[in-house]
């Protein structure tokens, strides 16, 4: 069971404009339950990410580092939509694996009217086999005739593996007289030490946020965030987290057009980041408190360190002992009286 870890409720989670979601069964691994995700972006959204440092990274990740880069260039298109399956992580597969990668961004482009380079590709699961992209490909189409028409909690759901509950968060922030909305996803309760488990985040928001800033924030907050916990102390080959600035705060109705964040140190880019920040720290903790076998959620603080990269030093040296594991699974009277705040 979860470690206090409310289930997400509908109702709280609020859609993002410029965001569309969709999602199919297509039985990937199992019959009867949300196994792709299809998130489509209007055009002009911001897009960066960061990946799993595991040199055996998946075929997935490969790709969407590429995209990325390829988005980056002068006149590069941009980012357009990202599809999730769940049930195989495509991961040890070779070229076979590139190449189904590759058609399934292709799949994609021509479902939503992008260009291939402009498609996000993740998958989760099982590692060491080749996607069956004869499910994959029907669904990638389901997903696509739904957009629009699913919620967050149904995200949530289609990138599930072995969690035992979806993961989700959002928030509103006031800024410059607009609410902007703050949304996002995670997955993962297995092979949990992100470097940047398999572990999934994906954060949106409709503020406007200009390339080279989110580029330079998503690794900000990644820091700050998914690469701050541990479960079982192995990094995943397909470890992503992803952040998504659509800008299309403005097209609330009454509202004066949104001033995009150009630098970072606009007067209201700090409200922004919090926010961003804070839902990406909710969505790191519910993988740890969800983690596989976890009975404990622990979180250790660090003061007095010289430097950050020490201060992690120490906390994983802490958070990776099987003594200090073992001591708070079956706490004796001594340790619980040493622990008390």
């Amino acid at each position: 069971m979860p470690v206090n870890l409310p289930l997400p409720q509908e109702e709280n989670l609020l859609p993002v404009r410029g965001v569309a979601l969709g999602y199919a069964m297509a039985a990937i691994k199992k019959p009867n339950r949300k196994d792709v995700l299809l998130i489509q972006l209007v055009p002009g959204a911001s897009v960066a990410g960061v990946f799993t440092q595991n040199r055996f990274c998946a075929a997935p990740v490969q790709l969407c580092r590429s995209h990325l880069q390829a988005a980056r260039l002068e006149g590069g298109a941009g980012i357009r939509a990202l599809v999730v399956n769940t049930g195989n992580a495509n991961a040890g597969t070779g070229e076979k694996g590139r190449q189904d990668a590759q058609a399934t961004a292709t799949k994609v482009a021509q479902a939503v009217g992008c260009q291939p380079e402009q498609v996000l590709v993740f998958s989760t699961g099982v590692i060491l086999e080749n996607l069956p992209m004869a499910k994959l490909l029907p669904g990638i189409e389901q997903a696509a005739h739904a957009l629009g028409k699913a919620s967050w909690l149904d995200a949530a759901q289609a990138i599930m593996t072995t969690d035992t509950q979806p993961k989700a968060y959002s928030r509103q922030v006031q800024v410059q007289g607009h609410t902007l909305t703050v949304t996002g996803i995670s997955k993962g309760a297995g092979m949990i030490r992100p470097n940047m488990a398999t572990m999934l985040g994906f954060l949106a928001t409709d503020a406007a946020i200009v390339q080279p800033v989110l580029e330079r924030w998503t690794p900000q907050i990644a820091d700050a965030s998914f690469n701050r916990i541990t479960i079982d102390g192995d990094t995943s080959t397909n470890d992503s987290f992803v952040i998504m600035a659509t800008g299309n705060a403005s097209a609330q109705a009454g509202n004066q057009e949104f001033v995009a964040i150009q630098t970072g140190e606009e007067p209201h880019a700090q409200a922004v980041y919090a926010a961003l920040q804070e839902a990406a720290i909710a969505l790191a903790q519910a993988i740890v408190r969800d983690g596989e076998g976890a009975s404990k959620f622990i979180a250790i603080q660090v003061s007095q360190a010289k430097t950050t990269e020490e201060a992690c030093k120490v906390a994983y040296a802490i958070a990776h002992s099987p003594l200090v594991k073992t001591a708070f699974l079956h706490p004796t009277p001594t340790w619980v009286a040493f622990w008390q705040p």
